[in-house]
């Protein structure tokens, strides 16, 4: 299995469980990468700039609730299939939570349904990435080749025995 480095976000640490670990924990938040052909969906949201469609899981709702909520809400994305590929555990002091990550292809994109959170959409490659996201480090451009590498091989027809 891969290993993944710790990353921090403000005064959040970050670690990566890829699938099939689970959340020991409700997950608090969900996040989606959201592929349109072979680019990401990103957002523009308000005090922290283009990053993944992402937020609280609310408490009616599953992680993959949330993902396809957030992905409209913030991108204005319409998700078609979405997988399961991990969780980040967050610590912050002596609290720690959860947040569930999945991948998913967009099925169409719409008008975005909270423009007091989200100041627009773009359409961007991997390789532009770096340049563009809010925060960057190792362990996010991990996280995403990883979310791209599962989403093709969720995609993939099955090996022939």
């Amino acid at each position: 299995m891969r290993r993944y480095p710790t990353g921090t976000y403000g005064r959040q640490r970050l670690e990566f469980f890829p699938a099939p670990r689970k959340s020991p924990l409700r997950a608090f938040a969900a996040l989606v990468f959201p592929w349109y052909g072979e680019q990401l969906v990103l957002c523009d949201i308000v005090d922290r700039g283009w990053c993944i469609p992402s937020g609280r899981v609310e408490p009616e709702e599953s992680s993959l609730d949330a993902v396809r909520r957030e992905a409209r809400e913030e991108a204005g994305a319409e998700l078609g299939a979405v997988h399961y590929i991990g969780c980040y555990r967050i610590t912050e002091r002596r609290e720690v939570r959860w947040a569930d990550c999945f991948t998913a292809r967009v099925s169409s994109l719409v008008e975005i349904a909270m423009p007091e959170e989200s100041r627009g959409r773009r359409l961007t490659t991997m390789d532009e990435l770096p340049q563009v996201y809010h925060e960057w480090n190792e362990l996010i451009k991990l996280v995403f080749e990883f979310a791209h590498e599962s989403l093709l091989r969720s995609e993939s027809p099955p090996a022939k025995q």
